[in-house]
């Protein structure tokens, strides 16, 4: 049996922000697992960061999904500037 290799694609503290991260990966097919760093021995009680991870077969493909979000909240926020 092969063994699953895991790679992150994406770290955020905002659970919105991870979420719909998680969302674009699986409408482009990527199976998305959550590692969520809460009460690690390397992070303080209150860290509440996590990471988006994915197979390391769909990493590049993943960035380019993520990418192509990014720029697209880039330019709302050019076009929009608060």
């Amino acid at each position: 049996m092969e063994r699953e290799v895991r790679v992150p694609v994406f770290e955020s503290d905002k659970p919105q922000e991870i979420q719909l991260i998680k969302s674009k990966l699986e409408a482009g097919e990527i199976k998305v697992y959550l590692n969520d760093k809460y009460m690690s021995f390397t992070t303080t009680p209150t860290a509440t960061s996590m990471k988006v991870m994915v197979d390391i077969n769909d990493e590049k493909k993943s960035f380019e999904i993520i990418d192509e979000y990014l720029k697209e909240t880039d330019l709302e926020i050019n076009k929009n500037p608060k």
